[in-house]
């Protein structure tokens, strides 16, 4: 689980943001005192923190740069002064990355999820997922099964990847478009239905029959055996 420091002064949006992050299991806290925000990141000590540029007292680019004097976390911008100046500034300030305001919450969602991937993952979590002896390669998006590669497209690499991570959970079509998302293309809900279409015709053909099933109106899930 990972922790979400919010630096937003508008109130209804801080909260919107920390209730999306909390819904894909992380922790989230929004900063209160905006004249002490390096004291709130200290002691929360967060894994990611979203930052707006415009704030009371001091703007993001200072709290940016006083983070980076004792931190490497990521940090990534979202501001409506979208301009390419500010862009810029962003990125020599130190951040990762920059969201330009109004954002849909799932591509935000999607955004975040993407950079605590690159930072953290490879750190911790094994580079393979199992289930009923196939073998999802994370390196090399193949899926394994008694000795036969089968090769998979980015999406359909995504959808398993997503489905096996949650193993034994319901995953909503919702989800699994963010998750798509990440690639920076929209992606269409017809498509979502297609890839999964052909996902299941090459498990099928390998052997592992039903190996995905359908939750009508709900989503898909990945059965514990």
């Amino acid at each position: 689980m990972y922790k979400i420091l919010i630096v937003e002064d508008d109130l209804p949006m801080a909260q919107a943001i920390q209730k999306e992050m909390k819904m894909w299991g992380n922790e989230a806290e929004y900063v209160r005192d905006f004249q002490n925000v390096l004291t709130t990141f200290t002691e929360y000590d967060p894994h990611l923190v979203l930052m707006d540029i415009t704030l009371p007292f001091y703007n993001g680019y200072h709290w940016c740069s006083e983070i980076r004097r004792i931190s490497n976390v990521p940090v990534i911008f979202i501001s409506s002064a979208s301009d390419n100046m500010n862009i810029i500034m962003a990125v020599n300030m130190g951040g990762d990355d920059f969201i330009p305001k109004p954002f849909n919450l799932s591509v935000l969602t999607a955004k975040v999820q993407a950079v605590l991937r690159r930072t953290y993952d490879l750190a911790g979590k094994i580079p393979v997922l199992e289930h009923r002896g196939a073998i999802l390669n994370l390196y090399d998006t193949t899926l394994v099964y008694e000795g036969e590669k089968i090769s998979l497209t980015k999406n359909e690499f995504r959808i398993l990847q997503t489905l096996m991570e949650n193993k034994g959970r319901l995953v909503s079509r919702e989800t699994l478009m963010t998750r798509l998302w990440e690639t920076d293309n929209y992606i269409e809900e017809n498509t979502l239905t297609v890839n999964i279409a052909r996902l299941r015709k090459k498990l099928e053909k390998a052997g592992l029959k039903d190996f995905i099933t359908t939750k009508v109106g709900e989503g898909y899930i990945i059965q514990q055996l």
